[in-house]
């Protein structure tokens, strides 16, 4: 199974597939999809509408990994279940972070 991030030259690329109107906020696991890519299962309480899924799941990543809200945005699939994540920071700390999460 392949890790569901990527390493960039100055953080990571998160493969998140999101699931809004949730009973809560959560990070539930690693999936992985028929064309054989792995991504973290997350589930956040807010509605899919002006981009408050997007936010909740970047407060929900920044808070799980440690890193301040302003370094992790949505940059992939605004609109869509299966979104890409970017985390800025030292890129080992943070694939050690997510791998550490034994999800």
């Amino acid at each position: 199974m392949s890790a569901p991030f990527r390493i960039r030259e100055n953080g990571i690329d998160l493969f998140v597939r999101l699931t809004p109107k949730s009973s809560m906020d959560r990070l539930e696991g690693v999936e992985t999809a028929a064309d054989g890519r792995s991504h973290l299962k997350a589930r956040v309480r807010a509605v899919p509408e002006n981009g408050a899924a997007n936010h909740a799941l970047e407060r929900l990543v920044a808070k799980t990994l440690g890193v301040p809200a302003s370094a992790v945005s949505v940059v992939a699939g605004g609109t869509s279940r299966l979104k890409t994540v970017r985390i800025v920071g030292d890129p080992e700390a943070l694939a050690q972070r997510v791998e550490a999460l034994g999800l």
